[in-house]
């Protein structure tokens, strides 16, 4: 009881949170009675933050009384190495005997450290009808947990560090309307050069010392390689699998072999390919796979890595002024699969490349539909280079029928017509804030 007093609204907890109105909005889209809501992602994205802002919404509405609510933090110390779901349950029923809530709405946090944690969820849906949010940080592993206990009884929502717009509104600077973005540009650029360097991972975007952000982002990084990877899957080679996250941190947005790999970090390829799902799975690292018509071609195919914060690549030692298209293409990646989990159904994202080598960096795919091909590139304004872009984009287009053309620059705006078909520059501040305006010259030069 004297644990469960420190992390609840009835006790000892006073948190005063920042809100994040998109993720908040689909939360009370998808809750009710006898649903647990999971929320899935990479460890301190706010997972937790956001379960909380929730019950602060239903007790601010009046839904719920503090007494309503329990929170379970499964990683304070004070609990058992090893729970089981038969702690759990004699957890709620201390809760409560001792609060005799009316209609509880329960919060897992963490939950992957609890065996078993499954069955306990399912008797709060079919017995007690209960809401329930469920917080854990192996994405993957944990929806294929959940599927085979609540089957259609649960509704997963992915969780991500901050998009730019929020990192924006938690630095006071939301602008409200086109105009005014346009009007307050140059705070704004200001604002993503610090984004894209230390990420979006919400203490580090609110810590002012440089030094506590790297703190914050080794701690991070150290974390989800040891507690999320190692101990979950039980790795012995860790030094290996540190070197394997190295590499992909080395080669963002880039095309990674896990034939080529297996050379350069001494294991297996077997090895290579589950070291990197599990990578994968803790939510560090995500991956893209070629568009082609044939699935057995798309499943062969080898995949370009994306960095899901990129706050790691700068810890990690890399120097951010060589690398500043790929950081530019890895922010579309994050973003993009961003919007991929909030839409229904989820978009699907991957790079398009002919035997002539030609890439276009995203293929967007809605159902059956192509909804967009996206290039991107830093500047454009060197001939040969925007040739280059072009040329991928057009081929693209010839080959997935799709006539939505996009080209995310650092600065350049504007629209082109090349073969029959709109070519659309847009910047990226731009792009991430989902404004979409072009200026009204054709010759895509800066503004």
């Amino acid at each position: 009881m004297e644990i469960l007093t420190d992390w609840n609204y009835w006790g000892n907890l006073k948190e005063n949170l920042k809100p994040r109105e998109t993720y908040l909005s689909k939360l009370e889209e998808i809750s009710g009675e006898g649903t647990a809501v999971v929320l899935l992602g990479i460890r301190r994205a706010g997972k937790s933050s956001l379960a909380h802002l929730f019950l602060q919404c239903m007790m601010n509405e009046g839904k719920i009384r503090p007494a309503d609510s329990l929170i379970v933090n499964l990683e304070d110390p004070r609990f058992p190495a090893t729970l089981q779901a038969d702690d759990l349950m004699r957890i709620y029923e201390l809760y409560l005997r001792k609060l005799n809530p009316s209609n509880p709405v329960v919060v897992l946090d963490e939950v992957q450290n609890v065996v078993g944690w499954e069955k306990f969820v399912r008797y709060l849906l079919e017995s007690r009808r209960n809401r329930v949010l469920v917080t854990g940080s192996s994405s993957k592993l944990l929806a294929r947990e959940i599927s085979t206990v609540l089957s259609g009884r649960h509704v997963d929502l992915e969780v991500f560090p901050l998009s730019f717009l929020e990192f924006l509104e938690f630095r006071g600077l939301k602008p409200q309307t086109e105009p005014e973005a346009i009007g307050r540009r140059l705070e704004i650029m200001r604002g993503l050069e610090e984004y894209l360097k230390w990420g979006g991972f919400p203490e580090v975007v609110l810590s002012e010392s440089e030094t506590r952000k790297k703190e914050l982002l080794v701690g991070y990084f150290n974390d989800i390689i040891l507690k999320d990877v190692v101990k979950r899957f039980g790795v012995r080679e860790i030094e290996r699998l540190e070197d394997l996250a190295g590499l992909y941190l080395s080669g963002i947005s880039s095309l990674q072999s896990f034939n080529r790999l297996k050379e350069n970090v001494g294991l297996s390829l077997d090895t290579v390919e589950r070291f990197s799902r599990y990578l994968e799975m803790a939510g560090m690292f995500f991956f893209t796979k070629k568009f082609e018509f044939s699935l057995r071609k798309q499943l062969r195919s080898i995949r370009k890595v994306y960095v899901t914060d990129l706050g790691f690549f700068l810890v990690k030692g890399f120097k951010i002024s060589e690398n500043l298209g790929k950081i530019l293409e890895n922010a579309v990646a994050i973003e993009l699969l961003r919007r991929a989990s909030l839409t229904v159904p989820p978009l699907e994202i991957y790079y398009w490349r002919d035997y002539q080598g030609r890439e276009v960096d995203f293929v967007v795919k809605k159902g059956e539909r192509i909804e967009h091909l996206i290039q991107c590139c830093y500047e454009v304004e060197e001939p040969d280079v925007k040739r280059r872009e072009v040329t991928a984009l057009i081929k693209a287009s010839q080959e997935t029928h799709c006539d939505n053309l996009l080209i995310i620059t650092w600065d350049q705006e504007g629209l082109e017509e090349v073969e029959g078909r709109e070519v659309k520059f847009l910047p990226l501040w731009k792009w991430l804030l989902g404004l979409s305006s072009v200026n009204n010259e054709s010759d895509s030069r800066s503004r």
